[in-house]
């Protein structure tokens, strides 16, 4: 019988997850579950991506602003410090802004315009040229900048960052001076301590300023590497990747994914007798046309996964198969040529004619950003994402 359905993708609901649970079991059992109430199978290289947020709940690696504050003084030692690149958002960037405020007595925030790293605008991009700024040399105080851009909203949230940023700082008795400028050298002329928040560009940055004479330098990635005072810590990202949890609180990114991923595997397999795929997600890697944010605000789309998600997609383009090598052929006899020579494809074909337009992207970016489309970020309920027929082809 011919098969008519490609690749399946199911949002798996569970209990709510909490700090202390067993998450394996929890994602095991629900799997299970779900599979006998919608009546399918597990099968080889089917993936079960779990979302990075539960994964961090049930380590309960969370940490307050007072535990950023006394790293970031720890680490600076300084009662002036300067803040470069951080993204426009209330989840990711607010909270740690606390608590990087609480450290302090002065912090210079220089902002990146017409947007940050992410996508999200201070203003349209369109009115950067209006004005006949070079966006690459000049720099902005706070009065030029209202003057030519005024009190402009994001288009999603309403807010005006800049007045919402200068708040949360002031409230922590902290004073806040703001530049605009895209090149991260410019912070040197207001202070030599810096902390990059970049996320992507850390490296680039922190290098670009220890090349011009910087003195104190550290990223979000080196603020809480390891516990202060018993909270969560991320050995490798640190803040990077942390979420609000409270006003007072952020969720980290989760640590030993690699341990959690290989353990849910093998009882995957214990229990289907499928060697099922594993990967943790976090945001996806995509940018959306209208509102121009990427919604990449995590270091990586997954921290962890198994082998059999190493690599890129191994894939011909059937349309460039069916215009070029199989042209003078129609219908069955067509469907019968692509079929086999898909079949005896090989290993990598990438540098093909065949293959050019397919994605050039990982299969972990590719697959956590199916898996964080599917789950959304809101009230779905569905932190497990069953993925099934993802490596099959026209020739299955």
């Amino acid at each position: 019988m011919k098969r008519t359905v490609g690749t399946v993708v199911r949002g798996v609901r569970t209990p709510v997850i909490s700090e202390g649970d067993n998450l394996v079991e929890i994602v095991v059992n629900s799997l299970l579950e779900c599979s006998n109430e919608q009546k399918f199978d597990f099968h080889d290289r089917d993936v079960v991506a779990v979302t990075e947020a539960v994964v961090a709940r049930a380590q309960g690696n969370y940490a307050t602003i007072d535990n950023i504050a006394k790293d970031v003084r720890a680490k600076f030692g300084t009662d002036e410090l300067g803040l470069v690149f951080p993204i426009l958002s209330r989840n990711r960037f607010a909270v740690c802004l606390k608590g990087i405020a609480k450290a302090v007595k002065k912090i210079y925030l220089q902002l990146s315009y017409p947007a940050d790293e992410v996508g999200n605008h201070l203003f349209c991009a369109e009115k950067l040229f209006e004005t006949g700024l070079n966006p690459y040399a000049d720099v902005l105080d706070i009065t030029r900048y209202r003057e030519l851009f005024g009190y402009e909203l994001h288009p999603f949230t309403g807010i005006d960052y800049i007045e919402y940023y200068t708040q949360i700082v002031k409230e922590q008795g902290c004073e806040i001076e703001i530049i605009f400028s895209n090149n991260p050298i410019s912070i040197l002329d207001y202070t030599k301590n810096v902390l990059t928040c970049d996320i992507h560009s850390r490296h680039m940055t922190k290098k670009m300023l220890q090349k011009n004479g910087v003195e104190k330098i550290y990223n979000l990635s080196e603020i809480l590497t390891s516990s202060i005072d018993g909270s969560g810590y991320n050995e490798q990202y640190g803040l990077l990747g942390s979420n609000k949890a409270t006003e007072e609180k952020v969720k980290l990114f989760p640590r030993d994914c690699h341990n959690f991923v290989f353990e849910l595997q093998k009882r995957l397999l214990e229990k289907t007798n499928k060697h099922i795929e594993v990967l943790v997600y976090g945001d996806g890697a995509f940018k959306d046309p209208v509102g121009k944010i990427w919604e990449l605000a995590d270091p990586v789309v997954s921290p962890a996964y198994t082998p059999g998600l190493e690599g890129t997609p191994n894939e011909f383009k059937l349309k460039f198969l069916a215009d070029n090598d199989f042209a003078n052929l129609k219908g069955e006899a067509l469907e019968k040529a692509i079929r086999e020579y898909i079949a005896n494809k090989k290993e990598d074909s990438i540098d093909s004619d065949a293959s050019q337009g397919t994605t050039p992207r990982q299969l972990s970016d590719l697959l956590g950003s199916l898996a964080d489309l599917t789950s959304g970020s809101g009230d779905k309920g569905t932190p497990v994402v069953l993925i099934q027929g993802y490596f099959d082809n026209f020739s299955s």
